[in-house]
């Protein structure tokens, strides 16, 4: 199975369990995202990242420039702390 059907899989098991409220209530608040005009603002494929401080997924303090320095650098966010 390639990526694209494992998503499609992974996203129809999610919608079947979350009920018509939530999928109504999610899909207005992705319309109002887009009216808002946030979405212009994200950065685009290819754009530059202005530089930075912040600290590693191990609690170390790092700088885009210092990293930039060694080569390509993928940014990655991830959502709480273990």
């Amino acid at each position: 199975m390639v990526l694209e059907d494992t998503l499609k899989e992974i996203k129809s098991n999610a919608l079947s369990r979350l009920g018509p409220d939530f999928l109504a209530a999610a899909e207005r608040s992705i319309e109002e995202l887009r009216k808002s005009g946030v979405v212009e603002k994200f950065a685009k494929v290819g754009q530059m990242a202005p530089d930075f401080e912040a600290s590693n997924a191990k609690g170390n303090s790092i700088c885009l420039t210092s990293l930039i320095d060694r080569g390509p650098v993928v940014i990655s966010f991830y959502r709480g702390r273990w």
